[in-house]
């Protein structure tokens, strides 16, 4: 049996993050190396003001991730499957032994200044619970129009979509939606419209970024969350970290990819419990978060997971 390990996207961000983190040496050296990345201190990074970032959010993201892998890693539990939501894609694969930590560092903070800087205000995604996804598609194709872009951006499970857009096409197409029966729909905390179309040009002005940073064949299995496959080639992994910030997510698929692979234990890295909530409808194994339980914990029940 194979353990996975996810990692989330932006939305699940949340004040102290990273200060909440196990105190382990591994840990503070997964810190004290981001700082020395980004050539300042990172003791602010996780509060309320920094948060408002973009960059800051997802910069957060990559370092709970990693160092949280790592510190299960110190207690000899290690995963052999990732796959991450977003920005979650980049931790995925320096946990995967395919994208160096530095890289991954200067490479998530490039991405989160070139996707504020192309949506600086008014647009974001929201999550709809309740609607079949043929049916939202054909509901954002009714709104959709040159000043009232939409799109469907995530498809995290059965009944839980995201939808990427602008602030008044995502209102329109929310009301719309309980008018025909979703349960109920609410902002996420994210002001781009990410997983979608209209970041297409800051992708491929992003894909650059890559072409002097080496990638490695995976350790373990690198699941595309893109894409609901594993990429075993460094050049195809590269490519999807590039692109993805414009490619809709297929979360439900990936996780159903991860069960058809073997994985049976899906342990879902900090911040949160989103992922693990959204296995429920797409796992058959077990789900725990590493936020609200013991490290030990966590490693025994991987070890139990790989015995069977």
């Amino acid at each position: 049996m194979s353990v996975l390990f996810t990692f989330p996207g932006q939305g699940a961000q949340r004040p102290g993050m990273l200060h909440r983190l196990p105190d382990t040496a591994i840990v503070r050296e997964t810190l004290d190396e981001t700082a020395a990345v980004l050539g300042r201190s990172i003791d602010a990074l996780d509060d309320d003001t920094s948060l408002r970032s973009t960059e800051a959010v997802q910069l957060c993201l990559l370092v709970a991730g990693v160092a949280a892998s790592r510190a299960l890693a110190a207690m000899g539990a290690r995963p052999g499957m990732v796959c991450g939501l977003s920005v979650g894609a980049f931790p995925a694969a320096v946990v995967a032994g395919a994208l160096e930590f530095a890289d991954a560092v200067r490479l998530v903070a490039l991405r989160g200044r070139l996707m504020e800087q192309a949506f600086p205000h008014g647009y974001g995604m929201t999550a709809i619970d309740g609607l079949m996804p043929a049916m939202l598609e054909s509901l954002l194709a009714d709104v959709r129009s040159e000043g009232l872009p939409v799109y469907l951006a995530n498809l995290n499970s059965d009944t839980q979509l995201v939808i990427a857009g602008s602030d008044e096409a995502m209102a329109i197409a929310s009301e719309r939606a309980r008018e025909r029966g979703a349960r109920r729909s609410h902002r996420l905390r994210m002001s781009v419209p990410s997983h979608c179309t209209l970041l297409d040009a800051p992708a491929a002005n992003y894909a650059h970024a890559f072409d002097h940073v080496a990638l490695r064949p995976p350790r373990v299995t690198y699941l595309s969350s893109s894409l609901a496959r594993p990429l075993f080639r460094p050049e195809d992994i590269a490519a999807d970290l590039a692109r993805n910030m414009a490619r809709p997510v297929l979360w439900r698929d990936s996780m159903r990819a991860a069960w058809e692979r073997g994985a049976r234990l899906a342990v879902e890295m900090p911040p949160g419990r989103s992922l693990t909530r959204l296995a429920q409808g797409s796992f058959d194994g077990i789900a725990l978060a590493v936020d609200g339980n013991r490290l030990d914990g966590i490693a025994a029940a991987m070890a139990a997971a790989e015995a069977e």
